[in-house]
């Protein structure tokens, strides 16, 4: 049975210095949640106050309805996956995965069947006989999420993984985890600072940012619908190309903006007035140098071209000496040197006020 978990006005103090303030969220039953953001804003800290190795300094750990706060980590339920894999090296695979049932009291007849389910559902079964140091990378993180499995918890906490593995396995991994979760249906709740694994594995996304929740929300409906710069520069890869803009005119149903000492006309009405220093940001996947339509943002300089095979990745600087980034698909020539258009679709450009918030 999955389990929901709620935090509410949690807060985190060490001393007098204030980690995490006040957060609200709620995590459905069975929902794979992902906590994303730079490195110090909390997310571990808080998969740590949920399994019960942080103490919560104020407001309420639910799980199920039932408050946690004062509840031993061992008797919470919980699981936790961390980025090393503490596997004990003198021990074989099986006795690995065996060694937390066997001091909880398990029976022998109750921990082999437990050990050959999570062994089969992680495909390590020939390797129950080995030591860890017989292992790669990617089996001993199998192995540590094996440990995790054979005690069947009301959740599961991963704590970067996968930060240890090189790309290719972080890949493999990546979809191996979230097959693990449809398998088992447990509630899951990941912590990673690589967005590319929180856009790829999550039900939901939490940003998080110096303590605070920046945005909650699908996937897509981040990358899509940020609720400030701060989430529409750290979603998405390549990241968002921001440029110092003006707004010349506002009226019912268009905008002119100055954005690299051009005035571009965007069908819609933005909420702010004529004067307004604003920032205007779009992806690098939605512009063009090509003749396919849209509004010209700017004639730019081309410094650098990536090409990737698969995409072609332009380094542009515009009239006014800013940076823009413009990633096109397969494989493009454009020559380093050359100037070319940049254009875009209105409807995928962002606004954003002095503040940082998307208006």
């Amino acid at each position: 049975m999955a389990t929901s978990v709620v935090l509410q006005k949690v807060e985190k103090r060490y001393g007098a210095l204030d980690v995490i303030h006040g957060i609200d969220l709620t995590i459905d039953p069975g929902e794979f949640v992902v906590f994303v953001g730079p490195s110090g804003c909390g997310k571990s800290t808080l998969l740590r106050m949920i399994a019960g190795l942080e103490e919560i300094s104020g407001g309420a750990l639910m799980l199920d309805n039932e408050r946690m706060n004062e509840v031993a980590p061992a008797k919470r339920g919980i699981a936790m996956v961390f980025q090393s894999y503490a596997l004990y090296p003198h021990m074989s695979v099986y006795k690995n995965l065996a060694f937390g049932l066997e001091t909880a009291g398990f029976k022998k007849a109750e921990i082999q069947p437990k050990v050959k389910r999570a062994a089969e559902i992680l495909q390590i079964e020939k390797l129950l006989e080995r030591k860890p140091k017989a292992l790669s990378g990617g089996q001993r993180q199998r192995v540590a999420i094996g440990r995790a499995i054979v005690r069947e918890p009301r959740i599961f906490l991963f704590d970067e993984p996968l930060s240890n593995l090189d790309a290719e396995l972080r890949v493999q991994m990546r979809v191996e985890i979230s097959r693990l979760h449809r398998s088992l249906g447990n509630t899951m709740i990941y912590v990673t600072h690589d967005q590319v694994e929180a856009m790829t594995m999550a039900d939901k996304i939490v940003v998080l940012n110096a303590g605070r929740i920046e945005q909650i929300g699908a996937p897509l409906d981040l990358y899509n619908n940020p609720a400030n710069r701060f989430v529409a520069g750290f979603i998405g890869s390549p990241k968002m190309n921001f440029l110092q803009a003006r707004i010349d005119a506002v009226s019912d149903g268009e905008t002119t903006i100055n954005v690299c000492g051009n005035a571009v006309r965007l069908p819609r009405r933005v909420n702010a007035k004529a004067g307004d220093s604003v920032t205007f940001g779009i992806r690098p996947e939605h512009l063009s140098v090509l003749d396919t339509g849209g509004i010209v943002l700017s004639t730019v300089n081309v410094d650098l071209v990536e090409n990737l095979g698969g995409a072609t990745m332009l380094y542009t600087t515009t009239p006014d000496r800013q940076q823009l980034t413009v990633a096109l698909d397969g494989q493009r020539k454009v020559e380093r040197g050359a100037n070319v258009n940049a254009s875009f679709d209105p409807a995928r450009c962002h606004i954003f006020d002095a503040s940082g918030a998307s208006i």
